[in-house]
């Protein structure tokens, strides 16, 4: 045992040394094979094979180098570093992509156009006074109040119709077929759904069908407030249901069947099944659903932008921040508005987590 703890301490200096030089060499070959990859004039074929080969392997050799030095440690010290080894690395990207710029932007929104000066809370103020800004604030309410809520009602609506239909794997792929469709791929399919143009010859698919009738065409996307923005709304509503249908549906199947047969037999309706049994079984489900839709409401840009480029009075906070700070240059702005964004993000995630947290105790 003696001549065991005295061959560590005699180890524990190359130990240390092999945890310096392992990364450092690590660092060195790679950011070399960068260097030759940036410098070299090779057939494009040949740069794709090079860098999925360096992408692939070079992930592979660092993991088990780093592996290799962990290994070489007391059993005690082993478990203590071994799961900033896999963690470690994840982190440290997060804090390099997401934390870092986020200090940036938080700062810039404290400075003025040009990030010269510190205006303080001047930003803020005028974020919250301007008329055109107080518009893609309201904007962005009305997308989640009814976008989000439209999504995730109707998702959950044919998840359970369709769990009880015969076509069901047909409904579902019908409804979930536009999710394979990008937002800005969408927004070009319904500006030729609502094309407008004047005279009884219309192109446009929801007027030729309302001329058809005997109706008079509309302008639906620069008609009034808030009419254009409930029909810009729609294209989100057609594109999320069918990810709140799957997800879930996939919810719905794991609700135990013996648990409903027991409340049928006991006399309770199917409504009553559906809300005091169905519902809060898939609470969890429902709630990661909810935040995810909200989120990417909250986010809403390409289809604003193709549609409508936030005129009549359809900006939300992502294409005034778009305009603010790369068509205006206004540094001062645009970072104000990310961060308004990231503020009304955070409690969405921070709800979720806690309830997920909870439910996990349970």
């Amino acid at each position: 045992m003696m001549l065991n703890a005295s061959a560590r301490k005699r180890g524990v200096p190359l130990i240390a040394m092999w945890s310096v030089l392992v990364p450092l060499l690590n660092l060195f070959v790679h950011w070399r094979i960068f260097i030759f990859l940036r410098d070299s004039a090779l057939h494009p074929v040949v740069y794709a094979i090079l860098a999925i080969l360096w992408g692939v392997g070079g992930v592979y050799l660092i993991y088990w180098s780093l592996n290799w030095v962990i290994e070489q440690y007391s059993n005690t010290w082993r478990r203590r570093i071994q799961p900033f080894l896999f963690i470690g690395p994840a982190i440290g990207l997060l804090g390099w992509l997401l934390l870092i710029p986020t200090i940036r932007t938080l700062v810039m929104s404290f400075q003025d156009e040009n990030s010269d000066k510190f205006v303080g809370l001047a930003n803020y103020v005028a974020v919250f006074t301007n008329r055109i800004l107080l518009t893609a604030l309201r904007n962005n309410l009305l997308w989640v109040v009814f976008g989000a809520t439209a999504c995730i009602v109707l998702g959950l609506l044919i998840a359970v119709l369709a769990d009880r239909s015969s076509f069901e794997r047909l409904a579902k792929v019908i409804i979930f077929m536009p999710m394979a469709i990008s937002m800005v791929a969408a927004g070009v399919i319904w500006k030729f759904i609502y094309y407008y143009q004047p005279g009884d010859d219309q192109i446009g698919l929801l007027n030729a069908i309302v001329v058809s009738f005997g109706g008079e065409p509309q302008a639906w996307t620069t008609m009034t407030q808030p009419w254009n923005n409930l029909f810009l709304i729609a294209i989100l509503i057609w594109m999320q249901t069918g990810f709140a249908m799957v997800i879930l549906s996939a919810a719905l199947k794991g609700v135990p069947e013996e648990i409903l047969e027991a409340a049928r037999m006991d006399g309770a309706g199917e409504f009553r099944i559906f809300f005091r049994i169905i519902i809060p079984f898939i609470a969890t489900t429902l709630l990661s659903v909810t935040t995810t839709i909200i989120v990417f409401t909250l986010k809403i840009f390409d289809v604003v932008m193709v549609m409508t480029g936030g005129q009549y009075d359809t900006e939300v906070v992502a294409t005034q921040f778009y305009r603010q700070f790369f068509m205006f240059q206004n540094n001062g702005y645009g970072s104000t508005l990310a961060i308004v964004l990231l503020i009304a993000v955070i409690p969405v995630i921070v709800f979720n987590l806690r309830q997920m947290r909870r439910q996990g105790e349970i």
